[in-house]
């Protein structure tokens, strides 16, 4: 058990009003797809830059190692990039094949993250449905909508509403049925940790009893890559040196990243597995501290740091870690150092030196969302108690103070130092807004052991469930592969797994439980061996197989630790503007439209509008007839149609009229 001064949020009362759990968290990363995969990168000091992909740009983009300011190049040809951006799974989401491809995959790829970040929460969606929950978004980019308005007025249409940005929270809010705030925060590079500070505001102050917190940015056009290279912001060789005398700029990168935030006291007395605490945070931008608005300023940041520690209430000099806003540059790192020297240093025993690290030398800059891959990367030091290395730092920046300043930037894994109390780190971000953030971060559960494993001997029901059979049987994989000598499972106590599965995790139509005494018993059964369990048991899970309500609470008796599960299968195709999806449609008219446009499942009996072809979609399919079959349609009489039935009698009409 925790002393009172050892639990979560570190101070003497444990939880207090204004600390905030970080109670769950997803995100897309190069070369990561949860924050697991990044640890271990981040562990092995993985350089995650690469060449740029050859559909991301035109070929022949602009582009050059050897390039400089003039010449209508960009400085390098190395950057961050998250794989299968054009990956969605569309009927999860009730969208139909058209509507996905025309969504901007910013969008697309957030709904996917935002869902896994719940999961990871024990949040289910559809006990938050109606909720003041909220949603910050930060972002600063909209290069699909732009690439698709660049085509020309002649192929704009309506469908581009959906892509414009303040559509990103939007999105989710809809689709989640979140009812609090829900906007878009643009402050350039500091944008998602400024989205932190405003869902800490919104918690503290009782607006919202749940948020998330995001960052996007997903870059499909080279020019803001020109821009920074006349500007001198792009490294030459695509590589964040953050703190190294060769410092030339930044390597760009894509990032999706998802926290969800609850009150700390709130999190406690609902159960949550609290992954670090938000002890407090700020944000200020340098006024006129800087020659010019794009100037950092050494000045601003000293400012927003000591706001960040007096509003969590921690002595600077008791900080073990900071996340550098770090993107390598030659101008902003030693200012950034020395601002860190200056505040944190002060009081700070010689043998205890700062640590300092940029997740941007692993996986690149990702702008707006580059603070939010530096949260989670905090988060996962706070839990595992360690520091990665920062990548690339060769020869110590000469602008830097390093003999007089108190701090020291890790070069190998090594341990976050042991002050006999709750580790504390900070996350810096500043944007070329001028606007700078910082937030301060608490381990969380210190003091605490880890929870016993052993099965107790008694059986429990194991149910699981996803929105198409396909997604049931690899989402059944998945969990006998992670109870299985060697799974993440392993470590978690059989009754804390099934009480997670059942409590936690929204129940999709298909379904599967087995009962089981053991890890190995779960897993057996779940892979075709029956386990043993009592009568009782085995009728709670056939009735779950029936899609019947079980009271999981009175099935379970006592509450269960929350532990984590296996994330959900998404069923991926590829949805992009142009591109046909081959299928079995054997050239009908009638299951191109439904495969294209349809929402959900059908009968000759279901109305197109319960279906989700509305009037905006029907207005969509008349062009797309036209073009198809090179007859004309009149929109009129399309538009009386009602059912699956009458379209399918209409449109073997009309492909009589086109031979």
């Amino acid at each position: 058990m925790n002393r009172p001064d050892d639990r979560p949020g570190g101070g003497r009362s444990g939880a207090d009003d204004r600390s905030v759990a970080v109670i769950g968290m997803a995100c897309r990363l190069p070369g990561a797809t949860d924050p697991e995969e990044l640890w271990a990168l981040l562990r092995d000091g993985e350089d995650m830059t690469g060449e740029t992909p050859g559909e991301r740009y035109a070929v022949g983009a602009p582009r050059s190692a050897e390039s400089g300011p003039g010449q209508g190049r960009t400085a390098g040809r190395r950057a961050g990039y998250v794989g299968d951006i054009a990956g969605f799974d569309a009927e999860f989401f009730g969208m139909s094949a058209t509507e996905a491809a025309e969504l901007d995959p910013q969008q697309r790829l957030l709904l996917m993250t935002a869902w896994e970040a719940l999961e990871d929460a024990g949040q289910r969606p559809d006990r938050l449905a109606g909720s003041r929950t909220a949603v910050y978004v930060g972002n600063a980019r909209a290069d699909f909508l732009e690439l698709a308005l660049r085509q020309g007025p002649e192929t704009i249409t309506a469908a581009q509403l959906n892509n414009f940005r303040s559509l990103l929270p939007a999105r989710l809010s809809h689709f989640f049925d979140f009812r609090g705030p829900s906007v878009v925060v643009d402050t350039a590079c500091s944008s998602s940790l400024v989205a932190v500070h405003q869902a800490v505001r919104s918690l503290r102050s009782g607006e919202s009893p749940l948020a998330l917190a995001a960052g996007v940015s997903i870059a499909l056009r080279p020019d803001e890559g020109l821009v920074l290279t006349h500007a001198g912001g792009m490294a030459r060789d695509g590589r964040s040196k953050f703190g190294d005398a060769t410092a030339d700029g930044y390597a760009p990168s894509d990032a999706v990243g998802v926290v969800v935030l609850k009150r700390l006291a709130d999190a406690l007395a609902d159960g949550d597995r609290v992954r670090a605490v938000i002890r407090g945070s700020a944000v200020g931008n340098d006024g006129r501290t800087a020659e010019a608005v794009l100037n950092p300023s050494l000045q601003g940041q000293l400012d927003v740091l000591r706001w960040a520690y007096e509003d969590a209430g921690v002595d600077p000099a008791d900080v073990d870690y900071v996340e550098a806003h770090g993107s390598g540059s030659p101008l902003l790192d030693p200012l950034e150092l020395t601002a860190l020297g200056e505040v944190l240093g002060a009081g700070r025993p010689a043998e205890r030196p700062l640590l300092v690290g940029s997740v941007k030398t692993n996986i690149g800059h990702a702008e707006a969302a580059g603070g939010m891959a530096g949260l989670i990367k905090t988060v996962l030091c706070l839990e595992h108690g360690e520091v990665p290395a920062s990548l690339h730092l060769n020869t110590p920046h000469p602008g830097v103070d390093w003999d007089g300043l108190p701090l020291t930037v890790p070069s190998k894994l090594q341990q976050l130092p042991d002050a006999g109390r709750p580790a504390v780190a900070g996350v810096c971000g500043q944007g070329a807004s001028a606007l700078n953030a910082h937030v301060v971060l608490g381990q969380a559960g210190f003091g605490s052991g880890p929870a016993d494993p052993a099965p107790d001997g008694a059986p429990y029901v194991l149910a699981i469930s996803a929105h198409t059979p396909d997604a049931l049987a690899e989402l059944a994989r998945s969990y006998a592969a992670y109870l299985r000598p060697g799974g993440a499972g392993a470590s978690y106590a059989p009754r804390d797994i099934c009480f997670t599965a059942a409590t936690r995790r929204r129940h999709h139509e298909y379904r599967t439980a087995v009962v089981g005494r053991s890890h190995e018993e779960l897993a057996a059964a779940l892979t075709g061996t029956p386990a043993v369990g009592g009568r009782p048991l085995t009728a709670v899970a056939e009735r779950y197989r029936r899609g019947d309500d079980v009271d999981w609470e009175t099935v379970f008796g006592e509450p269960g630790r929350h532990v984590p599960l296996p994330r959900y299968p998404w069923q991926i195709r590829r949805y992009w503007p142009g591109e046909e999806h081959p299928h079995e449609d054997g050239g009908d008219l009638a299951a191109w439209v439904l495969r294209e446009h349809a929402r959900t499942g059908f009968d000759d009996a279901s109305t197109l509008t319960d279906i989700g072809i509305d009037s905006l979609a029907k207005l969509r399919i008349v062009v797309e007839l036209v073009k198809r079959c090179e007859a004309e349609v009149d929109p009129e009489e399309f538009g009386r149609l009602r059912t699956v039935g009458e379209l399918r009698q209409w449109t073997r009409a009309l492909e009589a009229v086109a031979r």
